[in-house]
């Protein structure tokens, strides 16, 4: 369950979210994209706003907005989620055509553009099947840059991985980071929180404990609950 938790993010930010597993990480990131409905607040992406949240009336012109919000948004799960039946290039061309329908001529040279942004580009014809762990993330990665989105939301996107492929998909979050690209990730990649965010959010029972410069709160945390539970890792 979440508390009062409020967020602004500037357009280009990389921010990531740590904290014990449990403590409500996953779930406002899931709300962002109205996989969850919050019980109340209001959620703004780009031009679209949605309050009067309420998950136990939730109608239809809210839910028009949240797909029109949705569309602004991209989202890499943990598990990859990649269709098995289909061709990596398939699984990238799926979202337009499926939301914009865009015709396969006018997507496939946009979704070859995007493998080959995350190093696939030789890989297009295999199935998700053949691949390791690390190139499934990236194909999931590209899948919802296919969209265009304004942001992209991460939920433990190499927690599955071990650390040489988790690292092949961490590069290509730095450099859409370079490319001013707009990230939240839920992490429990400390180094790389460190490293590469602009501000880290340390979660814990549903409430935003701290939130800082990464170098700051890594450093010398300000509460006791983010200094013992990095130190608990560090």
């Amino acid at each position: 369950m979440l508390h009062d938790m409020s967020l602004c993010v500037k357009r280009g930010d990389l921010i990531s979210i740590i904290g014990p597993s449990g403590c409500g990480k996953s779930t406002f990131l899931r709300c962002l994209n109205f996989l969850e409905i919050p019980d109340s607040g209001t959620i703004r992406i780009r031009d679209v706003e949605i309050d009067k949240l309420d998950g136990q009336n939730w109608n239809r012109a809210q839910e028009r907005r949240a797909h029109k919000l949705r569309a602004h948004v991209g989202m890499v799960f943990q598990s990859f989620n990649l269709f098995p039946h289909r061709t990596v290039l398939d699984n990238v061309m799926m979202a337009p055509r499926a939301v914009k329908n865009a015709s396969p001529s006018e997507i496939e040279p946009l979704a070859r553009s995007l493998l080959a942004k995350v190093g696939l580009e030789g890989l297009a014809a295999r199935y998700p099947a053949t691949l390791s762990g690390g190139q499934q993330q990236r194909a999931a990665i590209a899948r919802a840059l296919a969209m265009k989105p304004a942001v992209m939301l991460y939920d433990e996107p190499t927690s599955a991985l071990d650390p040489e492929l988790a690292e092949e998909v961490l590069q290509v979050m730095r450099r859409l980071d370079e490319e001013g690209m707009t990230q939240i990730v839920v992490t429990h990649d400390m180094r790389f929180a460190r490293a590469a965010s602009d501000r880290v959010l340390y979660v814990e029972g549903g409430r935003i404990i701290e939130s800082g410069d990464p170098e700051e709160l890594f450093a010398a945390p300000e509460d006791q609950r983010t200094r013992r539970f990095l130190r608990s890792l560090l």
